[in-house]
């Protein structure tokens, strides 16, 4: 799977959003991210990694190091580390941070939440969250990531996300259940420790085969928490779709459209955690 930083899709102009995001309360929360705690190998082997420009965005000049919470296996820790920043990544799974360390050995790598990050006060320049904020309690993770962030320090939530506004994409993403695609007017949770919050898109393509595709399916939650039937289910219907119905053949290169949504805000002077 070619890395999106290198991605050398053409430019799109963005359309209104697919599905709803998900809402999610803190007992389902939990719930469907305990799907995460294992299979940390294939999830880094079929999920797209970012494209720079989200970081180039995020980062503010002079940053000199950066925190990633809910790091996973390292998909947004790379971009952090090519740019040179001294990062921390912080992951509730045991087996997606072996992943990590095994790819970025430099790399500080804890255990911990968003919640409870157990890294030192007022220690970095940038915070980001990729692919995580949906799993976590905004308002105590906002308290946590302030905590953390020297004065005027940045907290960047991100998200890669199917472009829905392309029908074909559409489609794709109900197969899939791929309920991390927002509603348009999405704006996330922050806590109050933190001003200015303002976002950045940015369209671009990874290149796929179907049967990428497939795998890329079981690594969704969905997929993961559901029975064998359901998961045939699912299965039959990507190959029915993918070849049968859009006629592309095992093995051909996909470009599949992603909108990757990065937001950033900024600590206000003074604020501590209560």
């Amino acid at each position: 799977m070619r890395s999106p930083a290198a991605s050398s899709g053409q430019p799109r102009t963005p359309g209104p959003a697919g599905p709803r995001g998900p809402r999610l309360h803190g007992s389902r929360r939990h719930h469907l991210g305990q799907s995460f705690q294992d299979g940390g190998e294939h999830y880094h082997r079929v999920r797209p990694g970012y494209p720079a420009d989200s970081v180039d965005w995020l980062v503010p000049p002079g940053a000199r190091s950066a925190a990633d919470v809910g790091a996973g296996t390292g998909k947004f820790t790379a971009l952090l580390v090519e740019r040179g920043l001294e990062v921390a990544a912080v992951d509730p799974s045991t087996d997606m941070l072996e992943q990590l360390r095994r790819a970025y050995p430099h790399v500080s790598a804890l255990e911990g939440t968003a919640e409870a990050t157990g890294l030192t006060d007022s220690a970095f320049d940038v915070v980001s969250v990729a692919q995580a904020w949906h799993w976590c309690e905004p308002l105590a993770a906002s308290r946590e990531i302030a905590r953390i962030l020297r004065p005027h320090g940045v907290l960047g939530l991100i998200w890669n996300q199917l472009d829905t506004s392309l029908p074909w994409v559409h489609r794709l993403s109900r197969i899939m259940h791929a309920g991390d695609v927002h509603k348009p007017g999405f704006r996330p949770t922050i806590g109050p420790e933190f001003e200015g919050l303002e976002s950045h898109v940015t369209l671009w393509e990874d290149s796929l085969t179907p049967e990428d595709i497939m795998e890329l399916t079981k690594s969704r939650s969905y997929y993961l928490r559901a029975n064998d039937a359901t998961r045939a289910k699912v299965m039959g219907n990507l190959e029915w779709y993918l070849l049968d119905h859009l006629g592309h053949a095992p093995g051909e290169t996909i470009g599949l459209p992603y909108m990757t949504q990065t937001w950033r805000a900024v600590k206000i002077q003074g604020a501590t955690p209560r």
